[in-house]
């Protein structure tokens, strides 16, 4: 489904991403582990698309230098150069770090926003979906989004980008600052996730959590690929699990 091949990212001339390559095949859920400033975020933007946009950005106001290279192949077709939101329309979502919602506007309203390249009726049956897949949003749909947890914001920008019904969903680091009864409760939000046909590719710096929902995984550090393999190979490499299990 997903085919990176030799990705470079620099940002003037910082190397954010070092000639990585990795591979989603479809249905399954990948994840890319690694500690702060490892590459895990500006990998998956770029995927997504924000990357390039930066660049552009940067370019016309003659700001920072963005470099990209390598090859990004989303079902057999070469999607370097379009448009973040074409990457949407061919169904491939990002759910941002941290939590990204719109504080003023309610729950029900930052669902809706997350279907703006769809039809009301659409959205209406997805939103439903949202609430079966999260079902405390649904006593929280009326109320702003800035008076939320970090957990439910969470379960929130997760629920925006299931209505933009992903075929590959991009997850960066979803359990950042969340309780454990929180991680537990987006952990299982992702199994149903997988479990309704999308396609995961989730990043991590803290990986216990996630790791039993995986079929493999990535490591990176300082923007490349240092170790790979299934989800049980990487909890008994040593160092792995001293780094990024808690061990």
């Amino acid at each position: 489904m997903l085919k990176v091949k030799n990705l470079m990212v620099f940002f003037e001339n910082a190397l954010a991403v070092n000639d990585l390559s990795l591979e989603v095949n479809e249905g399954e859920v990948i994840g890319v582990f690694g500690s702060n400033s490892a590459g895990k975020t500006t990998l998956l933007n770029t995927i997504a698309g924000l990357t390039r946009h930066l660049k552009y950005r940067e370019q016309r106001k003659g700001g920072m230098r963005i470099t990209i290279n390598g090859e990004i192949k989303y079902a057999g077709e070469e999607i370097s150069r379009l448009k973040p939101s074409d990457r949407v329309a061919r169904g491939i979502v990002l759910c941002r770090e941290r939590h990204p919602v719109l504080r003023d506007n309610t729950v029900e309203e930052n669902l809706k926003l997350g279907g703006y390249l769809r039809k009301d009726g659409e959205i209406r049956q997805s939103i439903s979906s949202v609430y079966e897949l999260f079902p405390a949003l649904q006593k929280l749909k009326a109320r702003k989004a800035g008076m939320l947890s970090g957990g439910e914001k969470e379960m929130v920008a997760i629920g925006m980008a299931m209505i933009a019904k992903p075929k590959l969903l991009l997850m960066d680091e979803p359990l950042l600052g969340l309780s454990p009864a929180m991680q537990h409760e987006v952990v299982r939000g992702v199994k149903e996730i997988c479990r309704l046909g999308v396609t995961i590719l989730i990043s991590e710096q803290y990986a216990r959590p996630i790791m039993p929902v995986i079929d493999r995984g990535y490591v990176i550090e300082n923007g490349t690929m240092v170790v790979s393999g299934t989800g049980a190979e990487l909890m008994e490499n040593p160092e792995v699990k001293s780094a990024y299990f808690g061990a």
